[in-house]
């Protein structure tokens, strides 16, 4: 059972129905669906994991995490949009980190910090070895974000043996098409916070963009190799989850 309280904010695992209506309206505010609550099939498999405020005990921040195996990676929500069948090889622990959102009124980043405090704990606890997901940028115009994919393309794209092919009939080739040298102050600016954070864990992504009209993102497949995070970026990241 995860559970952690670091200063102003508390995780642990959701209880029971109420607290995953809770994190379903949350997302509902954040992704923006036109109805009171997002949900999906997926959500009676996995594990929720909630912040708390401590001090009104709002709910802040949620996400969700579905254990899996290689021969399971086709079961995860990514495989929806993704051809994942290299990563049936990947001999290890699995776990699908979905649905991450913070309440779009708040900015603090002790939140995201509190949030990969309770992920670290979850994936120590479980032997975890790989964590993977869908990273998404805000909207589908895939020119407000060429400086960051172009950065993406030089410095992080997945390793050939895990690479996702294309699945999705509607995808931004970036790794293919871009052609520019990124300008890394404009790149990080234009990164999601989520995904900064993965890419200062060692992440790798695929090398094209899905685009996803319903949710009105974009996103790239990321993998984190839990035994290729850096040193000192676990020791954070323990620090935070001790």
């Amino acid at each position: 059972m995860i559970a952690l309280k670091k200063g102003r904010y508390s995780t642990r695992e959701a209880q029971g129905p109420g607290d995953i209506a809770a994190a379903q309206a949350l997302r509902a505010r954040c992704f923006e669906v036109s109805s009171s609550r997002d949900s999906d099939p997926y959500d009676a498999k996995c594990t929720h994991i909630l912040v708390h405020s401590e001090a009104d005990s709002r709910l802040v921040c949620c996400f969700r995490m579905l254990p899996l195996t290689g021969a399971e990676i086709a079961q995860s929500y990514s495989a929806q949009y993704y051809e994942l069948d290299r990563l049936a090889a990947f001999d290890g622990k699995m776990v699908e980190m979905g649905r991450f959102c913070i309440d779009p009124n708040l900015s603090d980043p002790d939140i995201l910090r509190v949030a990969w405090g309770a992920m670290t704990a979850y994936v120590d606890a479980n032997g975890v070895e790989l964590l993977f997901g869908c990273s998404s940028f805000a909207g589908t115009d895939t020119a407000d974000y060429l400086d960051a994919f172009a950065m993406l393309k030089a410095r992080h794209l997945a390793p050939k043996r895990w690479l996702p092919r294309v699945k999705a009939p509607h995808v931004f080739k970036y790794a293919a098409r871009l052609r520019r040298k990124p300008d890394m102050k404009k790149a990080m600016l234009r990164m999601p916070p989520l995904l900064r954070t993965y890419l200062s864990m060692g992440a790798w992504v695929s090398d094209h963009v899905v685009v996803d009209d319903q949710m009105n993102t974009l996103h790239v497949f990321t993998g984190v190799e839990i035994g290729a995070i850096p040193p000192a970026r676990k020791r954070l990241l323990r620090a935070v989850a001790g």
